[in-house]
Protein backbone atom coordinates (compact mmCIF):
# COMPACT_ATOMS: atom_id res chain seq x y z
CA UNK A 1 0.00 0.00 0.00
CA UNK A 2 3.04 2.09 0.77
CA UNK A 3 4.26 1.88 -2.79
CA UNK A 4 1.10 3.32 -4.59
CA UNK A 5 0.84 6.57 -5.38
CA UNK A 6 -2.83 6.16 -6.64
CA UNK A 7 -5.85 6.67 -4.69
CA UNK A 8 -8.43 4.52 -6.66
CA UNK A 9 -5.30 1.73 -6.60
CA UNK A 10 -4.63 1.83 -2.87
CA UNK A 11 -8.54 1.47 -2.21
CA UNK A 12 -8.58 -0.96 -4.79
CA UNK A 13 -5.88 -3.04 -3.19
CA UNK A 14 -6.76 -2.62 0.31
CA UNK A 15 -10.94 -4.40 -0.44
CA UNK A 16 -9.31 -6.85 -2.43
CA UNK A 17 -6.64 -8.33 0.13
CA UNK A 18 -9.12 -7.82 2.62
CA UNK A 19 -11.33 -10.29 0.20
CA UNK A 20 -9.28 -12.62 -0.48
CA UNK A 21 -9.27 -14.52 3.05
CA UNK A 22 -11.81 -17.41 2.14
CA UNK A 23 -14.20 -16.50 5.24
CA UNK A 24 -14.32 -12.61 3.84
CA UNK A 25 -17.94 -12.43 1.71
CA UNK A 26 -18.18 -8.73 1.09
CA UNK A 27 -15.60 -5.92 1.59
CA UNK A 28 -16.24 -2.00 1.45
CA UNK A 29 -14.85 1.25 2.07
CA UNK A 30 -16.37 4.40 2.65
CA UNK A 31 -14.90 7.77 2.63
CA UNK A 32 -16.14 11.51 4.01
CA UNK A 33 -16.92 13.63 1.28
CA UNK A 34 -18.68 16.60 0.36
CA UNK A 35 -22.59 15.99 0.15
CA UNK A 36 -23.35 15.28 -4.17
CA UNK A 37 -26.43 13.34 -4.42
CA UNK A 38 -28.69 14.60 -1.94
CA UNK A 39 -32.02 14.89 -4.06
CA UNK A 40 -31.54 11.42 -5.55
CA UNK A 41 -30.65 9.68 -1.82
CA UNK A 42 -32.51 6.87 -0.78
CA UNK A 43 -35.36 8.15 1.52
CA UNK A 44 -34.44 6.13 4.59
CA UNK A 45 -30.89 7.53 4.27
CA UNK A 46 -32.21 11.16 4.35
CA UNK A 47 -34.21 10.16 7.59
CA UNK A 48 -30.39 10.62 9.21
CA UNK A 49 -29.09 13.28 7.48
CA UNK A 50 -29.21 16.10 9.36
CA UNK A 51 -26.40 18.33 7.61
CA UNK A 52 -25.91 17.59 3.95
CA UNK A 53 -23.04 19.19 3.49
CA UNK A 54 -20.85 16.19 3.99
CA UNK A 55 -21.71 12.79 4.09
CA UNK A 56 -19.84 9.17 3.47
CA UNK A 57 -19.23 7.90 -0.05
CA UNK A 58 -18.32 4.49 -1.27
CA UNK A 59 -15.53 4.49 -3.09
CA UNK A 60 -13.87 0.87 -2.90
CA UNK A 61 -16.05 -2.28 -2.68
CA UNK A 62 -15.07 -6.37 -3.76
CA UNK A 63 -16.52 -9.73 -2.20
CA UNK A 64 -17.28 -13.49 -2.77
CA UNK A 65 -21.19 -13.06 -3.43
CA UNK A 66 -22.96 -17.14 -3.66
CA UNK A 67 -26.00 -15.46 -5.79
CA UNK A 68 -24.75 -16.04 -9.17
CA UNK A 69 -24.61 -12.44 -11.70
CA UNK A 70 -24.09 -10.62 -8.60
CA UNK A 71 -21.79 -7.77 -8.70
CA UNK A 72 -19.86 -6.41 -5.21
CA UNK A 73 -17.49 -3.97 -7.01
CA UNK A 74 -19.85 -1.41 -8.30
CA UNK A 75 -19.60 1.56 -6.53
CA UNK A 76 -23.69 2.92 -7.39
CA UNK A 77 -26.75 1.48 -5.37
CA UNK A 78 -28.54 2.31 -2.25
CA UNK A 79 -25.57 2.15 0.16
CA UNK A 80 -23.37 4.13 -1.96
CA UNK A 81 -23.46 6.81 0.66
CA UNK A 82 -24.45 6.93 4.40
CA UNK A 83 -24.96 10.17 6.37
CA UNK A 84 -22.94 11.51 9.20
CA UNK A 85 -23.70 8.97 12.51
CA UNK A 86 -26.88 7.23 10.29
CA UNK A 87 -26.59 3.74 10.82
CA UNK A 88 -23.31 1.45 11.85
CA UNK A 89 -21.21 2.42 9.00
CA UNK A 90 -22.12 6.36 9.50
CA UNK A 91 -21.87 5.50 13.48
CA UNK A 92 -18.14 4.50 12.85
CA UNK A 93 -16.86 7.72 10.85
CA UNK A 94 -18.94 10.04 13.60
CA UNK A 95 -17.57 8.77 16.70
CA UNK A 96 -14.23 7.27 15.59
CA UNK A 97 -15.36 3.86 17.70
CA UNK A 98 -14.71 0.40 15.61
CA UNK A 99 -17.83 -2.05 15.53
CA UNK A 100 -17.96 -5.49 15.73
CA UNK A 101 -20.93 -7.85 15.51
CA UNK A 102 -20.62 -11.41 16.39
CA UNK A 103 -24.55 -12.19 16.24
CA UNK A 104 -27.37 -10.88 15.07
CA UNK A 105 -30.11 -13.16 15.41
CA UNK A 106 -33.51 -11.73 17.11
CA UNK A 107 -31.71 -8.06 16.34
CA UNK A 108 -31.22 -7.32 12.83
CA UNK A 109 -31.19 -3.80 13.01
CA UNK A 110 -27.25 -3.35 12.44
CA UNK A 111 -27.62 -5.02 8.99
CA UNK A 112 -30.66 -3.13 6.46
CA UNK A 113 -31.37 -6.73 4.98
CA UNK A 114 -31.14 -9.83 6.74
CA UNK A 115 -32.53 -11.62 4.25
CA UNK A 116 -29.36 -11.18 2.24
CA UNK A 117 -27.47 -11.59 4.90
CA UNK A 118 -28.93 -15.10 5.51
CA UNK A 119 -28.55 -15.85 1.59
CA UNK A 120 -24.93 -14.97 1.83
CA UNK A 121 -23.92 -16.74 5.35
CA UNK A 122 -23.15 -13.87 6.88
CA UNK A 123 -22.54 -14.37 10.47
CA UNK A 124 -20.99 -11.12 11.76
CA UNK A 125 -19.44 -7.76 10.75
CA UNK A 126 -16.42 -5.73 11.43
CA UNK A 127 -15.53 -2.35 10.88
CA UNK A 128 -12.72 0.24 12.31
CA UNK A 129 -12.64 4.02 11.27
CA UNK A 130 -9.97 4.76 8.87
CA UNK A 131 -7.99 7.30 11.36
CA UNK A 132 -5.00 9.38 9.97
CA UNK A 133 -3.40 12.27 12.37
CA UNK A 134 -6.09 12.56 14.57
CA UNK A 135 -8.49 12.93 11.64
CA UNK A 136 -11.61 10.17 10.59
CA UNK A 137 -10.84 9.75 6.68
CA UNK A 138 -13.96 7.42 6.86
CA UNK A 139 -15.01 3.64 7.38
CA UNK A 140 -13.67 0.13 6.62
CA UNK A 141 -16.12 -2.59 7.18
CA UNK A 142 -16.11 -6.51 6.33
CA UNK A 143 -19.44 -9.16 6.43
CA UNK A 144 -17.91 -12.36 7.51
CA UNK A 145 -19.04 -16.00 7.08
CA UNK A 146 -17.59 -17.14 10.09
CA UNK A 147 -18.27 -16.08 13.87
CA UNK A 148 -15.85 -12.79 14.12
CA UNK A 149 -13.58 -13.02 16.88
CA UNK A 150 -12.46 -10.38 18.81
CA UNK A 151 -8.39 -10.82 18.00
CA UNK A 152 -9.60 -10.06 14.73
CA UNK A 153 -10.43 -6.82 15.19
CA UNK A 154 -6.69 -6.32 16.40
CA UNK A 155 -5.69 -7.24 13.29
CA UNK A 156 -8.71 -4.91 11.19
CA UNK A 157 -7.42 -1.88 13.25
CA UNK A 158 -3.71 -2.41 11.70
CA UNK A 159 -4.86 -3.11 8.61
CA UNK A 160 -7.08 0.12 8.90
CA UNK A 161 -4.00 2.58 10.36
CA UNK A 162 -2.11 1.54 7.21
CA UNK A 163 -4.89 2.32 4.88
CA UNK A 164 -5.97 5.53 6.37
CA UNK A 165 -2.11 6.43 5.97
CA UNK A 166 -1.58 5.29 2.54
CA UNK A 167 -4.86 6.90 1.53
CA UNK A 168 -3.52 10.01 2.85
CA UNK A 169 0.13 9.78 1.02
CA UNK A 170 -1.68 8.98 -2.41
CA UNK A 171 -3.77 11.84 -2.08
CA UNK A 172 -0.92 13.80 -1.61
CA UNK A 173 0.88 12.29 -4.36
CA UNK A 174 -2.21 13.05 -6.63
CA UNK A 175 -1.98 16.79 -5.49
CA UNK A 176 1.91 17.09 -6.10
CA UNK A 177 1.52 15.67 -9.37
CA UNK A 178 -1.59 18.15 -10.63
CA UNK A 179 0.65 20.68 -9.33
CA UNK A 180 3.50 19.76 -11.28
CA UNK A 181 1.44 19.26 -14.42
CA UNK A 182 0.15 22.67 -13.73
CA UNK A 183 3.38 24.53 -13.02
CA UNK A 184 4.93 22.31 -16.34
CA UNK A 185 2.10 24.05 -18.32
CA UNK A 186 2.11 27.25 -17.52
CA UNK A 187 6.10 27.75 -17.49
CA UNK A 188 5.47 27.16 -21.06
CA UNK A 189 2.77 29.56 -21.96
CA UNK A 190 4.95 31.74 -19.71
CA UNK A 191 7.95 31.26 -22.08
CA UNK A 192 5.83 31.57 -25.24
CA UNK A 193 4.34 34.71 -23.98
CA UNK A 194 7.91 35.90 -22.82
CA UNK A 195 9.33 35.71 -26.13
CA UNK A 196 6.07 37.30 -28.15
CA UNK A 197 5.97 39.97 -25.55
CA UNK A 198 9.74 41.21 -26.00
CA UNK A 199 9.22 40.48 -30.03
CA UNK A 200 6.10 43.25 -29.53
CA UNK A 201 7.19 45.51 -27.26
CA UNK A 202 5.04 47.82 -24.76
CA UNK A 203 2.38 50.22 -26.82
CA UNK A 204 4.18 53.30 -27.89
CA UNK A 205 2.36 55.72 -29.29
CA UNK A 206 0.98 60.02 -28.73
CA UNK A 207 -2.54 59.90 -31.02
CA UNK A 208 -5.39 60.93 -29.90
CA UNK A 209 -7.11 57.29 -30.81
CA UNK A 210 -4.57 55.48 -28.68
CA UNK A 211 -4.80 57.92 -25.04
CA UNK A 212 -8.25 56.85 -25.69
CA UNK A 213 -7.55 53.33 -25.93
CA UNK A 214 -5.19 53.35 -22.88
CA UNK A 215 -7.82 55.64 -20.91
CA UNK A 216 -10.33 52.69 -21.25
CA UNK A 217 -7.80 50.13 -20.61
CA UNK A 218 -7.13 51.96 -16.96
CA UNK A 219 -10.79 52.20 -16.42
CA UNK A 220 -11.56 48.36 -17.14
CA UNK A 221 -8.45 46.87 -16.09
CA UNK A 222 -9.48 47.00 -11.96
CA UNK A 223 -12.91 45.17 -12.52
CA UNK A 224 -13.77 41.69 -12.92
CA UNK A 225 -15.43 42.04 -16.18
CA UNK A 226 -14.77 40.31 -19.31
CA UNK A 227 -13.58 42.46 -21.88
CA UNK A 228 -14.21 42.09 -26.09
CA UNK A 229 -11.60 43.83 -28.23
CA UNK A 230 -12.76 44.70 -31.92
CA UNK A 231 -9.91 45.55 -34.38
CA UNK A 232 -8.25 44.78 -37.48
CA UNK A 233 -5.67 42.23 -38.01
CA UNK A 234 -2.27 44.08 -36.93
CA UNK A 235 -4.14 46.74 -34.65
CA UNK A 236 -2.50 45.23 -31.66
CA UNK A 237 -5.82 43.72 -30.23
CA UNK A 238 -2.91 41.17 -27.66
CA UNK A 239 -1.21 44.33 -26.68
CA UNK A 240 -4.01 46.02 -25.60
CA UNK A 241 -5.46 42.58 -23.74
CA UNK A 242 -1.92 42.26 -22.16
CA UNK A 243 -1.92 45.72 -20.67
CA UNK A 244 -5.50 45.16 -19.26
CA UNK A 245 -3.74 42.17 -17.85
CA UNK A 246 -0.88 43.83 -16.12
CA UNK A 247 -2.43 46.20 -14.81
CA UNK A 248 -5.16 44.48 -13.18
CA UNK A 249 -5.32 42.79 -9.57
CA UNK A 250 -4.69 39.54 -11.55
CA UNK A 251 -0.97 40.62 -12.78
CA UNK A 252 0.38 37.96 -10.77
CA UNK A 253 -1.43 35.00 -12.34
CA UNK A 254 -0.92 33.72 -15.62
CA UNK A 255 -2.22 35.08 -18.90
CA UNK A 256 -3.45 32.40 -21.24
CA UNK A 257 -3.76 32.89 -24.79
CA UNK A 258 -5.92 30.60 -27.11
CA UNK A 259 -5.61 30.99 -30.92
CA UNK A 260 -9.25 29.86 -31.62
CA UNK A 261 -8.71 29.79 -35.33
CA UNK A 262 -6.07 27.58 -35.01
CA UNK A 263 -7.45 25.01 -33.22
CA UNK A 264 -8.87 21.92 -34.88
CA UNK A 265 -12.21 21.19 -34.81
CA UNK A 266 -12.67 18.37 -32.94
CA UNK A 267 -9.87 19.43 -30.37
CA UNK A 268 -12.08 22.54 -28.80
CA UNK A 269 -13.37 20.73 -25.89
CA UNK A 270 -10.14 19.20 -24.72
CA UNK A 271 -8.21 22.48 -25.50
CA UNK A 272 -10.30 24.70 -23.71
CA UNK A 273 -12.24 22.37 -20.67
CA UNK A 274 -9.22 19.59 -20.41
CA UNK A 275 -9.56 15.95 -20.62
CA UNK A 276 -9.15 12.72 -18.56
CA UNK A 277 -7.11 9.66 -19.31
CA UNK A 278 -8.72 7.76 -22.15
CA UNK A 279 -11.45 9.91 -22.95
CA UNK A 280 -10.50 9.84 -26.47
CA UNK A 281 -7.76 7.90 -28.50
CA UNK A 282 -4.59 9.12 -28.09
CA UNK A 283 -5.91 10.63 -24.44
CA UNK A 284 -2.89 8.53 -22.48
CA UNK A 285 -2.84 11.14 -19.31
CA UNK A 286 -5.38 13.51 -17.67
CA UNK A 287 -4.81 17.29 -18.77
CA UNK A 288 -5.71 20.77 -17.67
CA UNK A 289 -7.82 23.07 -19.64
CA UNK A 290 -6.87 26.50 -20.97
CA UNK A 291 -9.74 27.88 -18.45
CA UNK A 292 -7.96 25.70 -15.55
CA UNK A 293 -4.73 26.79 -16.49
CA UNK A 294 -5.71 30.52 -16.10
CA UNK A 295 -7.28 30.55 -12.91
CA UNK A 296 -7.27 32.95 -10.90
CA UNK A 297 -5.79 34.76 -13.92
CA UNK A 298 -6.61 35.89 -17.57
CA UNK A 299 -7.53 34.05 -20.69
CA UNK A 300 -7.01 35.66 -24.21
CA UNK A 301 -9.71 33.79 -26.71
CA UNK A 302 -7.60 35.03 -30.08
CA UNK A 303 -10.24 35.20 -32.75
CA UNK A 304 -13.52 34.17 -30.50
CA UNK A 305 -15.25 34.49 -33.90
CA UNK A 306 -13.54 31.47 -35.36
CA UNK A 307 -15.28 28.77 -32.13
CA UNK A 308 -17.53 26.47 -33.93
CA UNK A 309 -21.52 26.72 -33.14
CA UNK A 310 -22.35 23.71 -31.25
CA UNK A 311 -18.87 25.10 -28.64
CA UNK A 312 -20.69 28.38 -28.18
CA UNK A 313 -23.28 26.96 -25.67
CA UNK A 314 -20.86 24.91 -23.42
CA UNK A 315 -18.47 28.06 -23.57
CA UNK A 316 -21.06 30.88 -22.98
CA UNK A 317 -21.84 28.78 -19.82
CA UNK A 318 -18.12 29.08 -18.62
CA UNK A 319 -18.43 32.62 -19.30
CA UNK A 320 -21.43 33.26 -17.06
CA UNK A 321 -21.11 30.78 -14.50
CA UNK A 322 -17.25 30.07 -14.17
CA UNK A 323 -18.14 25.91 -14.63
CA UNK A 324 -17.20 23.27 -16.95
CA UNK A 325 -16.11 19.25 -17.14
CA UNK A 326 -13.32 18.20 -18.47
CA UNK A 327 -13.80 15.81 -21.75
CA UNK A 328 -14.76 12.32 -20.50
CA UNK A 329 -15.13 13.64 -16.59
CA UNK A 330 -18.45 13.75 -14.92
CA UNK A 331 -16.84 16.16 -12.11
CA UNK A 332 -18.31 19.79 -12.50
CA UNK A 333 -15.21 22.04 -11.76
CA UNK A 334 -15.15 25.71 -11.46
CA UNK A 335 -12.94 28.40 -12.35
CA UNK A 336 -12.25 32.63 -11.66
CA UNK A 337 -11.18 33.98 -14.96
CA UNK A 338 -10.82 36.79 -16.30
CA UNK A 339 -11.95 36.88 -20.59
CA UNK A 340 -10.29 39.31 -22.97
CA UNK A 341 -11.54 37.86 -26.62
CA UNK A 342 -9.82 39.86 -29.16
CA UNK A 343 -12.55 40.07 -32.99
CA UNK A 344 -12.01 40.98 -36.17
CA UNK A 345 -14.50 43.48 -37.45
CA UNK A 346 -13.70 45.72 -40.52
CA UNK A 347 -14.14 48.98 -40.87
CA UNK A 348 -16.31 51.50 -42.40
CA UNK A 349 -16.18 54.38 -44.47
CA UNK A 350 -17.70 55.94 -41.52
CA UNK A 351 -14.83 54.78 -39.20
CA UNK A 352 -11.58 55.57 -39.12
CA UNK A 353 -9.26 53.07 -39.28
CA UNK A 354 -7.33 54.40 -35.79
CA UNK A 355 -10.63 53.44 -34.07
CA UNK A 356 -10.95 49.99 -34.91
CA UNK A 357 -9.77 48.91 -32.18
CA UNK A 358 -12.34 49.14 -28.81
CA UNK A 359 -13.42 46.99 -25.73
CA UNK A 360 -15.41 46.98 -23.35
CA UNK A 361 -17.49 44.66 -20.59
CA UNK A 362 -18.48 41.48 -22.82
Amino acid sequence: MAQERSVDDVLRMIVQQLAARPHVALARIWLIAPGDVCGTCPPCMEEECYDQSTCLHLVASTGNPRTKGADWSRLSGDFRRFPMGGGIVGRIAATGEPVLMTDFDGDPQWITRPDWAQNEGICGYGGQPLVCQGEVLGAMVVFLRTRPRPEGMVWLRIIADHAATAIVNARAFEKIERLRNQIELERDYLREEVREARAFGDIVGRSAALRNVLRQVELVAPTDASVLILGESGTGKELVAREIHERSSRRDRPMIKVSCASVPRELYESEFFGHVTGAFTGAVKDRSGRFELADGGTLFLDEVGEIPLPLQGKLLRVLQEGEFERVGEEVTRRCVVRKTSPYWQPTSSSRRPSDSIVHGPA
